[in-house]
């Protein structure tokens, strides 16, 4: 059993090997053009509203956090306003080869989306969705980041749920205040 433990750690640490070798790998070259601080207009199905948003490289540079937060003033589409908040966890699996998207909603949903093959970095990220914790089954989705510039992107967020043929789509056009 110890051989057999040892073994599988010696296999994750050669995975991870070309990643973490001196904190600042590579891999994150495309996703750097994040780090900073951000404000954005955002264009939902239900309305309009402002973002603030801030990415960091967290925990020996193996991960990069997006941290965001929403408001929609009130408006037809929302007549009470709302204020929605979620965490992004970019991750590499080195297995595959490509990059992961965990994004924590503040209603309780965890999306899980892969960076598409056809993606051409940086200039285009298209993440697929794989999968969503506490969502109906069926549930399908993408996320969409444009770089305009080092300081400009745009983002398509787009969640079609199973039971309705209208997706809800939210497009944000993001402008960087702080590096």
């Amino acid at each position: 059993m110890k051989t057999m433990i040892v073994a599988m750690l010696a296999l994750m640490l050669a995975l991870a090997a070309p990643i973490a070798q001196d904190g600042s790998p590579g891999v994150w070259a495309p996703f750097e053009v994040f780090v900073g601080t951000w404000e954005g207009d955002e264009q939902a199905t239900f309305g309009r509203g402002r973002g603030e948003r801030t990415y960091r490289f967290i925990l020996g540079h193996q991960y990069l956090l997006s941290e965001n937060r929403s408001t929609f003033e009130p408006q037809e589409g929302v007549p009470a306003g709302d204020t929605h908040e979620d965490w992004t966890l970019f991750s590499f699996d080195a297995a595959r080869q490509t990059f992961i998207a965990r994004q924590f909603n503040i209603e309780g949903f965890v999306n899980q989306f892969s960076l598409d093959d056809l993606s051409t970095l940086p200039g285009l990220m298209r993440f697929t969705l794989q999968h969503s914790e506490n969502a109906p089954d069926g549930l399908t989705g993408s996320l969409t980041i444009e770089m305009v510039s080092a300081d400009e992107f745009l983002e398509r967020f787009e969640i079609r749920w199973p039971d309705n043929q209208d997706p809800m789509v939210i497009r944000n056009h993001w402008r960087r205040v702080v590096r």
